[in-house]
């Protein structure tokens, strides 16, 4: 009988310690799902925020472009009623010359405002990616 409870009791001992063993295992798995999970979440919601960010920048720059199309027509059609207006060959050339001055310094000008808008829009879009890209890399190398 002592051999019997002695069988029993080492068999009760490997199944306690097995179930352990597999409760432990399991409830690692389960916070490493649970962890790589929000890791995915993280992610998607800062390319989503990049995205958004884009669309923004897409939209200010679409603006910016219809607003300054109105005011070159705007500004052609002031210029036309000005030289239809002149009263020499002289007054039509200075007209013409001080409209291409103005249209040209008007379109580089608009041109520096939209690098500003598109180099704001990159910056905003690519920012929340980038701050994953750290996320991740300082995770690895914590793990090291």
């Amino acid at each position: 009988m002592a051999a019997a409870e002695t069988i029993n009791s080492t068999v009760e001992k490997f199944t306690a310690a097995g179930n352990q063993a597999f409760k432990d295992a399991m409830e690692k798995t389960l916070a490493a799902i649970n962890e790589a999970s929000a890791y995915s979440r993280q992610n998607l919601e800062a390319v989503i925020a990049s995205a958004t960010a884009a669309a923004k920048g897409a939209e200010a720059l679409n603006a910016q472009a219809a607003a300054f199309a109105k005011t070159s027509v705007e500004n052609q059609v002031a210029a036309a009623k000005s030289l239809a207006s002149a009263k020499s060959v002289q007054e039509v050339v200075e007209l013409q010359t001080t409209f291409a001055r103005t249209a040209l310094e008007t379109y580089l000008a608009e041109l520096n405002r939209w690098g500003e808008t598109v180099t704001a829009s990159v910056k905003d879009s690519v920012q929340p990616l980038n701050e994953r890209v750290t996320a991740t890399v300082e995770r690895i190398q914590a793990a090291r």
